[in-house]
């Protein structure tokens, strides 16, 4: 996972940074949002601008809440359980390296880079450590990719949140809280501006193939293991018998 984690940074260096390709990109995808009623962005983005503890709220959750929670249900699922953990990593690899794929041949322009849309993030620049280059630190703007809007993985990584959490317990509030927090996300990343309705729902789906890529793999691998004990089985008990 840091290794994906430092192939993502890296990305920028190979991305396609065409500002007019990326922003003509996001009016295409802003027109298929409207063919579909979807195009929910600004009403979202002025409830966040015009109540401005939520932008605030909103800023930092965008800004860390993925990777905390991300690699806190990895850790949790590590210590619960193995068969759960190891296609969950699976899923979440899969996801990673499907959406990077997806930023190095669509660089895509967020709203937050056309008109009409107000960039959150640095409308509150002066209330957390994020700078006005997305979420990057203050000073570390050039080492963000930008153009990285689809599809969303603040979106994918949140749902995979859920499903591990489905997958690994039968807790309904556990359960319930999974969901929520791919909610709440979704609603963050669009309300600040920072992605189209369409990047979430492509990321919620590269997850969702990414999951069943994993399960698939992980059933592959069970049915292996036990055709290989059947045919040890028999030597096995052969070899035990005692002699005559």
């Amino acid at each position: 996972m840091a290794v994906l984690y430092v192939a993502y940074d890296a990305s920028r260096l190979l991305a396609n940074n065409d500002l007019g390709a990326a922003v003509a990109r996001a009016g295409r995808i802003g027109h298929l949002e409207g063919d579909w009623d979807l195009n929910w962005e600004h009403a979202f983005n002025t409830v966040f601008v015009d109540h401005a503890w939520l932008g605030v709220v909103a800023d930092y959750w965008y800004s860390s809440a993925h990777y905390i929670v991300t690699v806190a249900v990895l850790v949790w699922l590590y210590r619960r359980s193995r068969d759960t953990y190891l296609p969950a990593r699976r899923a979440l690899a899969i996801v990673t390296i499907l959406a990077l794929g997806l930023f190095l041949l669509m660089p895509t322009a967020p709203p937050r880079m056309l008109g009409g849309y107000v960039d959150v993030l640095r409308l509150h620049a002066h209330d957390g450590w994020w700078g006005g280059d997305a979420s990057a630190p203050k000073g570390l703007g050039g080492y963000t990719n930008e153009l990285a809007a689809f599809p969303s993985l603040h979106a994918g990584w949140s749902l995979w949140v859920a499903l591990a959490v489905r997958s690994a317990t039968h807790n309904r509030t556990a359960r319930i809280l999974g969901f929520a927090y791919a909610g709440i996300t979704a609603l963050v990343v669009v309300g600040t501006a920072n992605h189209w309705v369409v990047d979430v729902l492509v990321g919620w789906l590269l997850t969702g193939v990414a999951w069943l890529i994993a399960g698939g793999a992980a059933r592959c691998a069970a049915r292996r293991l036990r055709a290989r004990i059947a045919l040890a089985l028999p030597h096995a008990v052969r070899g035990a018998e005692p002699s005559r």
